[in-house]
C-alpha cells in the first residue's frame, strides 16, 4: 500500500534512510550518511512523501518528491527486490508528467532498476558533498 507520510512515520523513514544510504552507496565511508542524519532530519518533512506500506502494517520504503525531483527512494534491505521502490516510482509517475532524479554511477542496481523503468541520462556530473560521479537521469510520460 502506498500512502503519504504522516508526521509519526519520521523516525522510521530516518532509519530506512540511513541503512539504504549506508547499503547501498559501499563507496562512501558511513560516517559521512551519519554526519549528513540531523540535516536530512530536519529537511525530510519539507519533501512531498510517500511510503509504502509493507505486509507488517509498516513502512519499508519511501519516496520524496521536490516538484518534479525525486530527492531519493529508500528501500529497507528486506523489502528490496519485491516491488515497494517500484510502487513508489510508480505513484511519482501517476502524479508528474516529468521526473528527474541524481544518482551515483557507481550505484550500479539502481541504475539499472531506473533504466528498466524509463528513466535515461541526460547528464553527468559529480557530487561536490561526496565527490563521487553521478549521473541526473530523467523520465517523460509519453501520452
Amino acid at each position: 500500500m502506498i500512502r503519504k507520510a504522516e508526521a509519526s512515520d519520521l523516525e522510521a523513514l530516518m532509519g530506512i534512510w540511513l541503512d539504504a544510504n549506508v547499503q547501498a552507496h559501499s563507496f562512501i565511508p558511513a560516517g559521512y550518511w551519519q554526519g549528513c542524519y540531523a540535516a536530512v532530519r530536519e529537511m525530510l518533512p519539507q519533501a512531498e512523501l510517500y511510503v509504502h506500506q509493507g505486509a507488517a502494517e509498516e513502512a519499508d520504503a519511501f519516496l520524496g518528491l521536490q516538484g518534479d525531483y525525486i530527492a531519493g527512494l529508500f528501500v529497507r534491505e528486506e523489502a528490496r527486490g519485491r516491488g515497494a521502490g517500484k510502487q513508489l516510482l510508480d505513484q511519482a509517475k501517476a502524479l508528474r508528467p516529468r521526473l528527474a532524479l541524481h544518482v551515483y554511477q557507481k550505484n550500479t542496481r539502481a541504475v539499472s532498476f531506473y533504466e528498466r523503468e524509463g528513466f535515461a541520462v541526460c547528464e553527468a556530473g559529480v557530487d561536490e558533498s561526496t565527490g563521487e560521479a553521478e549521473w541526473t537521469m530523467t523520465w517523460q510520460r509519453r501520452d
